[in-house]
């Protein structure tokens, strides 16, 4: 290799550590831009996002606060982490600027649809464990607290556990998504996934198992919607994915 060619290299590697660090720093900044307005109404935040627990803790309880810091930094942490989350296309959108030239243009053309719906899964994801999971654990939950126990969650624990509700439904919506591409890519065909259907609902379960905090409805909750999102998946591929012709295959 001669040097001109090894100093090419090390430009363009600088270049692309350069392009890297700006795409970073703008997508920070996106997501500084939207939690800098929201501070201010963190502690409003938090009580919108405990409502599904508030509204079935049985009458003359409320949630505490163990730790001294936990009423300031708690809802701060919840305002920044929603923050990251509105900031998710600009995120994207950062990411998708940084590969995009060294795409080709058919990779392109799929790869923006596909960032896109992933977005509007992720979304769709965190809405449903708002509206819909969230709203039946804690109301399961508080039904059978036994006799002589006060209810009295503790605002950080609260917090982790409806984030990580919100993480693992956003990221369980990404299942049609993973199905197309491994069509798309030809690491498998839809008629191979077809086949593999049992195996596939009880890989849901354990992954649901795996990503939900340990009780029965937030798993179950979770799976279904995985072996739903997963039968969506792959009648897209089938649709518009054209079968690989047997003289073409390798």
């Amino acid at each position: 290799m001669s040097d001109t060619d090894s100093h090419d290299q090390e430009t363009s590697f600088v270049s692309h550590l350069v392009e890297l660090r700006t795409r970073l720093i703008h997508a920070l900044a996106g997501m500084l831009a939207i939690f800098l307005p929201l501070a201010p109404f963190a502690n409003d935040i938090y009580s919108l996002i405990a409502q599904p627990l508030l509204v079935h803790m049985p009458e003359g309880t409320s949630m505490v606060a163990i730790e001294v810091v936990s009423p300031f930094l708690t809802p701060l942490k919840l305002t920044l982490m929603l923050s990251v989350f509105i900031s998710i296309p600009w995120i994207f959108y950062q990411v998708w600027k940084f590969i995009s030239p060294g795409l080709y243009k058919h990779e392109q053309k799929i790869a923006l649809p596909l960032v896109t719906a992933a977005t509007f899964l992720f979304y769709t994801g965190m809405l449903f464990a708002y509206f819909v999971v969230m709203p039946l654990i804690f109301q399961f939950l508080t039904a059978t607290a036994p006799e002589g126990v006060a209810v009295m969650t503790d605002i950080s624990k609260y917090l982790d556990f409806v984030l990580t509700l919100f993480f693992a439904f956003g990221m369980a919506f990404q299942v049609p998504i993973a199905t197309f591409l491994l069509v798309k890519t030809g690491v498998s065909t839809a008629e191979s996934l077809s086949e593999k259907r049992p195996y596939i609902v009880v890989g849901a379960f354990v992954v649901s198992m795996l990503l939900t905090p340990p009780d029965v409805i937030s798993q179950t909750l979770l799976a279904l919607p995985m072996w739903l999102l997963f039968e969506i998946g792959l009648l897209m591929s089938k649709k518009f994915i054209p079968p690989i012709k047997p003289e073409t295959a390798e």
